[in-house]
């Protein structure tokens, strides 16, 4: 098979246009949260914290611990918001019913095997069931 043909089963495979597609719908997701953090939970959150704290300009000797602690705030907003979205509020729209498991086999009652549910002698003790 030539390179070309097998670069084009390489991409038409499903998991890489599967890949591709979450890829797109993951960063356009990613927009959505990041907007509803700035715009709505990050001036909550100001409203905890004094106005004059200006945090992201902390420093710790010659390190700027700033930063790191103001990505970090926004990542566990980020985490929170998606959790509680994805999991908690769109998980119990995708719930699935669950289908009630239907036995295969029945128990003997003579020597307690397992025996199949159409069987009419156990094949263990031979009494009938």
């Amino acid at each position: 098979m030539s390179l070309q043909g097998e670069f084009k089963a390489f991409v038409m495979k499903g998991n890489v246009l599967d890949l591709a597609v979450a890829v797109v719908i993951g960063t356009a997701f990613g927009k959505i949260i990041s907007s509803f953090v700035d715009g709505i939970v990050m001036p909550l959150v100001s409203y905890v914290l004094p106005a004059n704290i200006k945090w992201e300009e902390w420093v710790l000797g010659k390190f700027r611990i700033g930063p790191v602690l103001g990505a970090t705030v926004n990542f566990l907003i980020i985490a929170l918001v998606v959790f509680l979205v994805l999991i908690k509020f769109l998980g119990k729209f995708m719930k699935k019913e669950e289908v009630p498991v239907i036995p295969s086999t029945k128990e003997c009652p003579a020597c307690l095997e397992q025996v199949a549910l159409k069987a009419t002698r156990c094949k263990h003790c031979t009494s009938q069931v």
